[in-house]
């Protein structure tokens, strides 16, 4: 099922390209723009989000409405929107194995002298654009308008609660170890990932189909349980596995001094001499790998690393408890099933 949806997604994204640039003549107004919008939104991916709107969608519609494809391409969209935002604030030279919006633009800019402006000035502009082409896509579906109002307005809040969510993320930074609590942690967890990549894309999709409230609120907190198991795992992919795994340096996370439960727990449970060691590399401009393999050691040693695993565990037999009581078609619920396996399968 999710090969056939995600093929649909392709074909669907390649021809949206195509007709924004019809609508709004993009090509015409700055080839440069446009070349950097289209490679950049083309780039391989999973499509997680526009996926689990579909199948949010299709698990409670009659019958599927035109244009539901094209509009669960705005959760892609958004997605691509934020990425480009968020590899400026952390001044990430790589994305998807390829260079990031900014990188790709001071690229093209470092032939010309004396501008006053960079690629991440221009980046901004074309992250703004990509969201504007979000809403764009969200209207393609052929619903009930009153249907299409509700979806829309989670679609926003979608958009305005994961931005409430760097911002926050990067106050806390100012904040010592010592002053960060568990529901801190999470709460940024909530969202930054969990909401727009597994909550409001399910419940985004069951609103238009005309899923009741109650419904939708069920789908929407079996997201954020699925979406904060799947940050937790990433957390533990970004300390001890190796990049060739991930496509990322296993330096990243401690190299922006990304608080995560892992780091939160060996804190509060290791020895004043690793607590020193855990305030200083999180602090450091450019770690190391030896700074990596401390961490590694720190964090296996105060058995942060099972805390952890038991924390995933929780959450998704929540997960699995609110799927199993939830009235969704019978298929698309076992498609959820599957899924959060292979999401989260270490």
């Amino acid at each position: 099922m999710f090969l056939e949806i995600k093929s649909r997604l392709e074909y669907q994204l390649d021809r949206l390209i195509r007709d924004i640039d019809k609508s709004y003549s993009l090509s015409k107004i700055s080839p440069v723009l446009f070349k950097h919008i289209k490679d950049y939104i083309c780039r391989k991916g999973k499509r997680i989000r526009p996926l689990l709107f579909v199948i949010g969608y299709l698990g409670f519609a009659k019958k599927p409405s035109g244009g539901l494809y094209r509009s669960a391409l705005s959760m892609e969209l958004l997605h691509d929107f934020l990425l480009v935002h968020d590899d400026i604030i952390d001044k990430s030279s790589t994305r998807r194995g390829k260079p990031s919006m900014h990188a790709m633009l001071n690229n093209y800019l470092s032939a010309y002298k004396n501008i006053k402006f960079s690629g991440e000035d221009l980046a901004i502009v074309i992250g703004d654009l990509m969201y504007a082409m979000a809403l764009h896509a969200f209207l393609s579906i052929k619903e009930n308008p009153r249907q299409k109002e509700m979806a829309l307005k989670k679609f926003i809040a979608a958009a305005i609660y994961t931005g409430c969510g760097e911002f926050v993320e990067l106050l806390y930074g100012t904040k010592g170890i010592d002053e960060i609590k568990k529901e801190d942690i999470y709460k940024i967890y909530d969202l930054k990932t969990a909401n727009y990549t597994f909550a409001s894309p399910l419940a985004i999709g069951a609103t238009l189909a005309g899923a009741p409230d109650k419904e939708v609120n069920r789908l929407f907190q079996y997201g954020l349980c699925l979406g904060r198991a799947f940050q937790i795992q990433d957390d533990i992919l970004g300390i001890f596995s190796e990049e060739k795994e991930t496509g990322k340096s296993n330096l990243t996370d401690l190299q922006e001094g990304k608080l995560t439960i892992l780091i939160w727990h060996a804190y509060r449970n290791a020895s004043a001499k690793d607590k020193t060691i855990i305030k200083n590399t999180l602090i450091k401009k450019s770690v190391t790998r030896n700074d990596l393999l401390n961490i590694r050691k720190i964090v296996l040693d105060s058995r942060s690393l099972n805390f952890a695993r038991k924390e995933i565990d929780i959450l998704t037999d929540k997960a699995t408890l609110l799927n199993r009581i939830s009235a969704m078609k019978p298929r698309y619920k076992k498609s959820l099933d599957t899924f959060s396996k292979e999401m989260l399968t270490l």
